[in-house]
């Protein structure tokens, strides 16, 4: 082994990859999405938008006022955490560095790659186009749902708002879909971090 290897292998444990702010607002901001989800779930069970109804065990709240409480409390928490998140990133450059650019050619390639088992993971510092579509959409889809519950919650204090969606009903819809969005991006992140556990040790310890 040469002396430029050495040091390079004695370099890589103390590499950081996940600042403590990302972790730490990650953690937060997971946190405050399931109470989000789970509540969320028994509200929509109080007037459903389809012919079902999610099962009371993976509900929060018990009742539509308990659910409401739960989600209102969450939803501060989210806003203000998700915020302090895309403003470092923003300020700090990480999402520049990390999340683009994004071409649709990778996109395909890295999707082929994942079907065939064959998306690498070995370099933690690097996303691949998939992981950066997927964060960029999950941020995107975090800031409209919580927009749409605004409107949803003040229909008439913020009606402009309400109005921007297309009325009440329809922010109703927008707010579903984001949150059918955030589930299945939450699944296979967390299944992801399953398949790859380097990546949630990273997100714990920073390196």
């Amino acid at each position: 082994m040469t002396g430029i290897d050495a040091t390079t292998a004695s370099e890589r444990p103390r590499l950081t990859i996940h600042p403590i702010w990302v972790r730490i607002t990650h953690w937060i901001n997971a946190l405050a999405m399931l109470v989000m989800i789970g509540s969320g779930w028994e509200i929509y069970n109080a007037s459903p938008l389809f012919g079902f109804r999610y099962p009371s065990s993976i509900t929060l709240g018990g009742w539509l006022a308990g659910a409401l409480l739960w989600h209102f409390a969450a939803m501060w928490v989210l806003a203000i955490n998700g915020a302090v998140y895309v403003a470092l990133g923003l300020i700090t450059g990480r999402f520049r560095n990390k999340l683009l650019p994004i071409r649709p050619g990778e996109v395909v390639a890295d999707v082929k790659a994942a079907l065939n088992f064959k998306l690498s993971h070995d370099d933690l510092t690097v996303y691949n186009s998939v992981q950066r579509l997927l964060y960029l959409g999950v941020i995107l889809a975090a800031v409209v749902i919580v927009l749409s519950g605004l409107a949803i919650w003040k229909p008439v204090q913020l009606q402009g708002l309400t109005a921007l969606f297309g009325g009440y009903e329809t922010a109703r819809y927008v707010h579903f879909f984001c949150m059918a969005a955030i589930v299945g991006f939450l699944m296979v992140h967390v299944l992801l971090a399953l398949l790859v556990p380097k990546s949630l040790r990273a997100m714990i310890t920073g390196r």
